[in-house]
Formats: structure tokens, C-alpha cells, sequence
């Protein structure tokens, strides 16, 4: 076969411009083929992202669905260990409330993957169970009552003994919740609150019914009930569990939690860094700005906590009452001029209170 040569008659020019036409075309090639492989590349990442996080999400489903069938199965005994025997009854409501909160303590530990709609109907489920066993406790432990025989023994028996305790969880109803017995603030109007956590064990906190008071929780605990703040600044350091905020007004919160659901706030500004999606309802005018707290040994808190990463989910905030598509108008992310700085606060000793 005869090799094909260049045209001896051709100019240099033209010959020259055919070379460079066909290495532009083949960079083109080439530039076409390197973004086919990439896009193929991130194609299969994104399908292995999705498989991934569907795995998961079907993993906590499995683990969910099997400690509810578990605690409604211990529901559903209750009326016999009554009947059999009642002495049991408090132990056994109390087993009943540590698998609530072991489940709930699941959700927050999950929800950053969940969907939004999985995070909603676990929260809701948690509630239910939650409603029926202090509905069981209430009917099969009721007040104690009481009969006076003759004049002599009712002066003895007049004061009333006390209700049996509530059955305490960290698994607490949206709304309209019962502020624990717990250490706390409550009552306290113009004052700076202090409690110094560190070298302590502390199961729940609570804050109730303050006006104009600045807060500051130093360290670790495990959950924090707060209640009908006004006008108060609340600095807390890490908490391990959740954090329940119910009728709030004109308040600033800095928090750090794994989970935190907030309920008839006004006019209030969070601070927040979350493992989950915070979770507001009936409230508005409320703004949020990542975690901005500092205090001696707060990194070693918030390693111990299972917060030593920023997720972003400060700004990712789901509103039950908004259901549409669009952006809900109760919250917004607060403005980068109108944020505080770095909160700096000292280590006091505990328990400090002053004007």
C-alpha cells in the first residue's frame, strides 16, 4: 500500500495550519473525554453517598421500630403487674421511662442523617409513648385516700401524703411539659445565676420562670429544661442530651446540645452548635447564629460531649407549624453585624447569685 504523503505543492503555511488544527482537535478530545470520566466519577460518588445514607436511615428505622414494639410490650403489662402484683409498679415504670429516653437519645444521635420527615415521626412516636405511660402511672399508681375513724386519730391524719413521683425521662412532649424537679434557677428576677458543673454529675437542670437574669452554666450535664424566661441571657456550656425551651421572650441563648426543641418563643436570638436539626413550633421572631461560647477546659466539654465539630446545623432549623415549601417567615439566620462576639465567661465558683 502506497503511503500517503503531504502535497509536495502545498504552501508551508497551509501545511503548518493543518498540524495546528489537528492538535486543537485532539486537545478538545481529550478536554471532552477527562470531563466524561469526571462527571462518571461523581455520578457514581453521589449514587454511593445515597446508597450509604439509605442504609443508615434503614438501620435506624430496624433499631426504632424494635425498641418501640419493646416498650409497648411493657405497656401493655402494666395492668397485669397491678393486678398481680402493685409493689412492682414503680420499678417497672421506671425501666419503661429509661427505654423512652434511650430511644430518644437514638433520634439525636441519628438525626443529622435522617430525613426531616423521619426525625418528625420519631420525635412524635417518643411523645406518644411518653403520654401513655404517665396515662398508665396516673391510673395505676393513684393518690392514696384516706378515712379518719374517730376526732382523736384525724389530727394525725389531716395533712395529705404527697402524690406518688412522677416517672422522670429525658423523653419530653413537645409542648405543654412539666418542668422537672430538678437542680435549677427558678424565681429570680435582676440577678446573675451561676452553676459550675465541672467535677460534678449532673442528670437534669432547670431554669423556670426568670426575668432580666443572665445564666451562666459552666461544664457538662445531661439535659436542660428551661421555662418562662424574659428578657434573660443564657449562656450554657455543652449539653449531652437535649435541651427543652417552652415560652421565651426577648432572650438570647448560647447553647451547645445534641438536640434542642423550642416552643412559643419571641423575639429570642440562639447561639447554637447541634448534632440535629433544631426544632421550633409556635413561635416567631426568632434568629440563629452558630455556638459563639467560651470558658478555661470548653474544648475538653464539648469533646466529652460529642460536640467538638461545628455541623451547621445552627441555620438548618425545621418549624412543625410551617408546612410549605418555602422558607418559614418565624425564623431567620441572624445577621453577621448584628451578632455578638465571642462570649467569654469566668469560672466561678458554683451556685454564685448576685444583683
Amino acid at each position: 500500500m502506497e503511503e500517503e504523503r503531504p502535497d509536495p505543492n502545498l504552501p508551508a503555511k497551509t501545511l503548518d495550519h493543518d498540524a495546528d488544527l489537528q492538535k486543537k482537535h485532539q486537545a478538545m478530545l481529550d478536554r471532552l473525554s477527562t470531563r466524561h470520566h469526571a462527571r462518571l466519577d461523581n455520578s457514581l460518588a453521589r449514587r454511593s453517598d445515597s446508597t450509604n445514607s439509605s442504609e443508615a436511615t434503614s438501620s435506624f428505622l430496624s433499631r426504632f421500630s424494635e425498641s418501640k414494639q419493646s416498650i409497648d410490650s411493657q405497656l401493655a403489662d402494666s395492668r397485669l403487674i397491678a393486678q398481680s402484683d402493685p409493689s412492682r409498679l414503680k420499678t417497672h415504670f421506671a425501666n419503661i421511662s429509661s427505654s423512652i429516653s434511650d430511644l430518644e437519645k437514638l433520634v439525636a444521635e441519628t438525626s443529622y442523617f435522617l430525613p426531616s420527615y423521619e426525625v418528625r415521626s420519631s420525635l412524635k412516636t417518643i411523645s406518644d409513648l411518653k403520654q401513655n405511660l404517665e396515662i398508665l402511672n396516673s391510673e395505676l399508681i393513684p393518690k392514696r385516700k384516706f378515712s379518719f375513724k374517730n376526732k382523736a386519730t384525724a389530727k394525725k391524719e389531716l395533712p395529705k401524703e404527697p402524690e406518688p413521683e412522677p416517672v422522670k425521662s429525658d423523653a419530653v412532649s413537645v409542648t405543654n411539659f412539666k418542668i422537672p424537679n430538678s437542680p435549677g434557677f427558678r424565681n429570680k428576677t435582676n440577678k446573675t445565676l451561676i452553676q459550675k458543673f465541672k467535677g460534678t454529675e449532673v442528670g437534669e437542670f432547670t431554669l423556670s420562670n426568670l426575668d432580666s437574669c443572665e445564666v451562666r452554666l459552666i461544664g457538662c450535664c445531661n439535659a436542660v429544661f428551661m421555662n418562662r424566661l424574659k428578657d434573660c441571657k443564657v449562656y450554657l456550656g455543652p449539653v449531652i442530651g437535649s435541651i427543652l425551651i417552652e415560652e421565651v421572650e426577648g432572650c438570647v441563648f448560647v447553647l451547645a446540645s445534641h438536640q434542642i426543641r423550642i416552643h412559643l418563643a419571641k423575639r429570642s436570638d440562639f447561639y447554637l452548635r447541634l448534632r440535629s436539626r433544631p426544632i421550633i413550633e409556635d413561635s416567631n421572631v426568632v434568629r440563629f447564629a452558630p455556638y459563639c461560647l467560651d470558658y478555661e477546659g470548653i474544648e475538653m466539654d464539648l469533646e466529652k460531649a460529642g460536640l467538638s465539630e461545628e455541623t451547621g446545623n445552627w441555620g438548618n432549623v425545621d418549624d412543625f407549624k410551617w408546612l410549605r415549601a418555602v422558607q418559614s417567615p418565624n425564623w431567620c439566620v441572624l445577621p453577621g453585624n448584628e451578632r455578638v462576639g465571642k462570649v467569654r465567661v469566668e469560672d466561678f465558683e458554683s451556685g454564685n447569685e448576685g444583683s
